[in-house]
């Protein structure tokens, strides 16, 4: 039950700006995230994020720990959040068996020793960040989750926004998760744009046809760069950037954000004509 990981060093917003795309790519592009049998981390300098996947093939994964986490076990000073993007599963926790469906989060706090993924079609989404307290495991269904109707239909951003985690769902130590859907013929995500520097943010994109992808906008908002972004990858998104995109056809995308605080509200809005 092999468990792989690479490391994404931070890069200063000057020196973004002067990559071209294969180092634009590089820095902040995750692809193969999913492959089964595997535990897959990309682990970030920004907050201290950890972004993975674990796709059971036959046999439960287990969650082991990392060289950059520095512990005897992946949550001796972590939380985490993972995400079933697949068919119908079971996390165990420490003995515990939940069942996780498709769309359905569960959040593990921290100090859980014993973290084991199954499921023949499950496939399991990780986030992961630095926590100060140890709370509660709890499941986080679609259906409970907090949901914000946005954008309309004449500027293409139509889309449900679903925060799993509120103040009603679960406590958290700093990290945020929630999942947005868009209308038919909607493609925008997050335009208007903003940036919040006291958070970073990740971001998956799933759902995409294989012909299909989503032009993901990132950088300063004066001094943009892009990235072709496919079915199942994601985006590493620090806290002086812009997170936005635009797809070719239909698709889903999580997000999640570590950092200072849990403040939804805590954004800086980027007027359109200020983009370049």
């Amino acid at each position: 039950m092999p468990t792989e990981f690479d490391i994404r060093f931070a890069i200063d917003p000057q020196t973004a700006a002067g990559f071209g795309t294969a180092e634009l790519r590089r820095n902040f592009l995750v692809e193969g995230l999913f492959a089964a049998g595997v535990v897959r981390w990309s682990y970030s300098h920004y907050d201290r994020m950890a972004v993975g996947s674990a796709v059971p093939a036959g046999e439960a994964l287990a969650l082991e720990p990392i060289k950059p986490t520095g512990t005897s076990f992946f949550l001796e000073r972590r939380e985490m959040i993972a995400v079933n993007i697949g068919a119908a599963g079971t996390i165990s926790v420490d003995g515990v068996e939940h069942a996780v469906g498709p769309r359905d989060m569960l959040y593990v706090g921290m100090g859980a020793k014993a973290v084991r993924f199954a499921g023949a079609g499950a496939k399991y989404y990780l986030l992961s960040a630095p926590a100060h307290a140890a709370y509660p495991t709890t499941l986080l269904q679609k259906q409970n989750a907090k949901r914000l109707e946005m954008g309309n239909n004449a500027t293409a951003n139509e889309r449900t926004i679903y925060q799993y985690v509120n103040a009603e769902s679960v406590k958290t130590c700093q990290l945020v998760a929630g999942l947005t859907q868009f209308a038919p013929g909607s493609v925008w995500n997050t335009m208007p744009a903003h940036v919040h520097d006291r958070r970073m943010e990740a971001y998956l994109y799933f759902d995409l046809q294989p012909d299909a992808f989503v032009l993901h906008l990132m950088g300063e908002p004066a001094e943009t760069r892009h990235l072709v972004v496919r079915n199942e990858e994601a985006v590493l998104s620090p806290p002086w950037s812009i997170h936005a995109g635009a797809g070719t056809g239909a698709y889903t995308f999580i997000w999640a954000m570590a950092g200072d605080n849990v403040d939804y509200t805590d954004v800086e809005k980027v007027e359109m004509e200020a983009l370049r």
